[in-house]
């Protein structure tokens, strides 16, 4: 399909914005970048008039639906009654708070921010505040933001899986100090071995270890309980903290997030996405020991900005966390995710591709192998490059996926009037033509 006006516009923001994009992950070449024209629930409509069912919304914070009423009215009512922002609190901030600590039962401080990024080095910076040290330890795979220390990762792409070397560390772009790799750790998620050497040479020195459970950047490879459980202990053991990064997965994949599903609780978790339904609007929060060190006392954690807990997003944070507690939209993300990955299976099955599904239904991965991956360096070995073609196929085909086989599908309420007999057809035709 031509798409004249997005190739005008693709020209024109060339001249203005580096890559012609705001953000880098936004640009999929010159003639795929999308540019969107409208959105509506679980649909977005580009310039050109084509309209797609979208499972990528927006990398996950769309969990009610786009333009959702009942969100978009409580911000509207907030802008009238009270404007965006003040620089100074407000009743809904403790309101908001106590929404969050009766869904995550280890949270009993918060402090917000303005995303996942805000919300990881706020949570970094306390863990350090509290414990006195300044070592961390990341999980391979995992996402924490875009700020230099994070921003560290194994080279899966370039990494021979049959080959006995493991993946050499690298930054994720140009600008990123070689000294701000100084003071991480990278382990493999669910390797005991790892985990057991890490604690034995870095345990006095690790301030914390910071990783998504359920990694949303990996196809949603997950922690098992028995890992999870055992990391658990070891960061009590030795002091160091452990900081969930649920940025993703909060709100999303249960009321309580992620820990809600394994029942292992962190010192400090950060939240974003879904708790706002796509305003922009994160959090920080933990034990109360821990929070407490944040402040304006001599030697207290820094914490602020000029849009931390603006209006616009505590009412959006207010009436989704509101909607997610008192009703069955979480109910109902679950049962369409389930459907979508039973039709999805028959398709795949029927073309006879090799696959597996990781992650609850409300964040969907999907691998072309045999055997659920464990690990990230299992997703180098699936058939990513199959995958890439079929979600070109299924994009094509009026179906918005992210074509890199790392990124999970996101369901959100308004996907329950999707078509899944439409679904079905146009997944199957997008894999008969990747296949060919």
């Amino acid at each position: 399909m031509t798409k004249p006006v997005q190739s005008a516009l693709m020209r024109q923001a060339h001249m203005h914005m580096p890559q012609g994009v705001a953000e880098n992950y936004r640009y999929w070449g010159d003639a795929q970048t999308v540019f969107v024209h409208s959105a509506k629930g679980c649909r977005i409509t580009d310039v050109d008039g084509q309209e797609h069912v979208d499972f990528r919304l927006g990398y996950g914070p769309i969990i009610l639906g786009y333009r959702d009423e009942r969100v978009d009215a409580a911000v509207v009512a907030q802008i009238q009654r009270g404007g965006t922002v003040t620089g100074f609190s407000t009743a809904l901030d403790s309101q908001v708070v106590q929404q969050i600590k009766a869904l995550c039962p280890q949270i009993d401080k918060l402090r917000f921010a303005n995303s996942g990024t805000e919300a990881v080095m706020g949570a970094l910076r306390t863990a350090r505040g509290f414990t006195g040290r300044t070592r961390i330890a990341m999980v391979e795979g995992s996402f924490h933001g875009l700020f230099d220390e994070v921003m560290w990762k194994s080279d899966i792409e370039h990494w021979d899986p049959s080959s006995a070397q493991v993946p050499q560390v690298i930054p994720f772009g140009a600008g990123i100090p070689q000294n701000s790799r100084n003071l991480v750790d990278i382990i493999g998620l669910n390797d005991h071995a790892a985990l057991e050497q890490l604690f034995a040479q870095r345990g006095q020195e690790l301030a914390c270890v910071i990783l998504e459970p359920i990694i949303g950047n990996a196809g949603s490879i997950a922690a098992t309980s028995l890992w999870l459980q055992r990391l658990r202990d070891l960061c009590t053991q030795h002091g160091a903290l452990l900081v969930l990064d649920e940025v993703k997965t909060g709100f999303r994949v249960a009321a309580g997030g992620a820990q809600a599903l394994y029942g292992i609780y962190a010192d400090l978790t950060t939240f974003a996405k879904a708790m706002g339904n796509g305003y922009p609007v994160a959090a920080f929060g933990g034990r109360a020991d821990v929070m407490d060190v944040v402040g304006s006392q001599a030697g207290g954690v820094v914490h602020g900005g000029t849009y931390t807990a603006n209006m616009v997003a505590l009412s959006a944070a207010h009436a989704t966390l509101d909607i997610l507690t008192h009703t069955d939209a979480l109910k109902t993300i679950d049962r369409v995710g389930l459907q979508i990955k039973a039709l999805l299976g028959r398709v795949f099955t029927q073309a006879g591709v090799p696959h597996a599904f990781a992650g609850p239904p409300a964040m969907l991965g999907i691998h072309f192998t045999s055997d659920v991956p464990s690990t990230y360096r299992d997703w180098r070995k699936t058939d990513s490059a199959l995958y890439n073609r079929f979600a070109w196929q299924m994009i094509a085909h009026g179906v918005m996926l992210e074509p890199d086989s790392r990124e999970p599908w996101f369901m959100c309420e308004a996907h329950a009037d999707v078509d899944l007999a439409w679904l079905e057809d146009m997944a199957a035709r997008s894999v008969q033509i990747a296949l060919a």
